[in-house]
């Protein structure tokens, strides 16, 4: 029996017409330096020349060993560039890392890379860091309360012959500016995806996937605000605010159980009898504090930790301690009288040679674009880490 002919019509426009879009998944990255990121793509070569990273390379590169753009990721990026707003949008590739002296990346570049791999869907991630800012002050989140002076601020206020009132009022005006501008970024893109992402469909809808929250540095060299550094409980006053951080943004962007990373800092690795750092025992009682929220019962499964320190590289490490020693050589022979310019350049240049081998001086070169507590400007470094937060939200195995 012949179909009639509108039914056969029908069926085949049905067969051409494509699937209902998949919805778009959005993840928010947020924190200070490390999260705009120091890694210059020159570092790039290293990757491809280390066969330990192998994998990494063929994330980051594509065939004629070029970095990688995305095919269905897109970003917004709010930060800071020589004290002025800045604001890039468009397909993930390299370059959203922190504006200057660029081009660079964060760990935003394999964080969408591998999450493209791992989902069919269309993928936003919206970012907003800036150098140099504090949990306790800028960032700080509403429900942690006004900000208050701690006793050193207070002195400070009673010896310039201000009252207490007017220096709180005078910091008062940084309290929580990052947070307020994070969280209206992370609105005005949601209420104009199209401008990120000219193909988004509203019908196929968005969803907000994770959050990830990579800064401390500030927090963790600031003794004012945290006199007992050294002590087991020095850095408790942070876990407070981060668990008020994580509550508040959920509340804000109205998601109640959006998943959520702490990136622990983890300059200079795993802390032991091997570590160089001139403060192992602070920095350890630092990162424990950005972990402790996680411990929560609250945030039991939905909120994931990070240990950065897992994917510092000792080798770059002891090459970066040798640089630092070097400059305080050259540093003490600039102190040194009667020394002319030749002379100077020949000592610092002798003291070189005693410390590196050409190997090592090569390999600064090739893999190593900025300081320490930058993660020594590594793209390998950094590119592991954005690998480790996409794992924490989306395992290997998920499809």
């Amino acid at each position: 029996m012949r179909k009639p002919l509108s039914l056969a019509v029908a069926l085949c426009a049905s067969m051409l017409l494509p699937a209902q879009a998949e919805p778009l998944k959005v993840y928010i990255l947020a924190g200070q330096s490390n999260m705009e990121g120091h890694a210059h793509v020159d570092t790039f070569a290293h990757v491809a020349s280390d066969p330990a990273s192998k994998s990494l390379a063929a994330l980051m590169l594509d065939g004629s060993g070029k970095p990688r753009t995305a095919e269905h990721t897109w970003i917004s990026y709010l930060g800071a560039k020589n004290g002025e707003d800045s604001l890039l949008e468009g397909k993930l590739t390299t370059g959203f890392g922190a504006p200057v002296r660029g081009p660079k990346i964060g760990p935003e570049y394999t964080f969408g890379l591998t999450l493209e791999k791992r989902m069919s869907n269309p993928i936003l991630l919206i970012k907003t860091a800036w150098g140099g800012r504090s949990l306790s002050t800028n960032f700080r989140p509403p429900s942690a309360g006004p900000y208050k002076l701690n006793d050193w601020q207070i002195e400070n206020a009673k010896k310039s012959g201000k009252s207490v009132e007017e220096n709180e009022a005078k910091i008062a005006t940084k309290a929580g500016v990052e947070y307020r501008q994070m969280v209206a970024h992370v609105k005005d893109v949601l209420a104009n995806i199209k401008r990120v992402y000219p193909d988004y469909d509203p019908k196929q809808g968005y969803e907000l996937a994770g959050f990830v929250w990579f800064q401390g540095w500030n927090d963790m060299c600031d003794k004012h605000t945290y006199p007992n550094r050294d002590a087991p409980d020095g850095y408790d006053a942070y876990s407070t605010v981060l668990g008020h951080f994580i509550r508040d943004v959920r509340k804000d962007l109205d998601a109640p159980n959006l998943p959520f990373v702490i990136g622990v800092m983890g300059q200079s690795g795993i802390i032991d009898e091997k570590s160089t750092l001139a403060y192992p025992q602070r920095m350890q009682n630092f990162r424990n504090a950005q972990a402790a929220p996680a411990e929560l019962p609250e945030f039991k499964d939905n909120v994931h930790v990070v240990l950065t320190e897992k994917y510092w590289d000792p080798e770059l490490g002891a090459i970066d301690d040798k640089w630092e020693k070097l400059k305080g050589i050259k540093q003490g022979l600039k102190g040194k009288k009667g020394m002319s310019k030749e002379e100077l350049n020949a000592a610092g240049e002798a003291a070189q040679n005693k410390l590196f081998t050409p190997d090592e001086l090569k390999l600064k070169e090739l893999a190593m674009s900025n300081a320490g507590y930058h993660y020594l400007g590594s793209a390998k470094i950094l590119g592991n880490i954005g690998i480790a937060f996409a794992d924490a939200l989306v395992p290997a195995e998920t499809k």
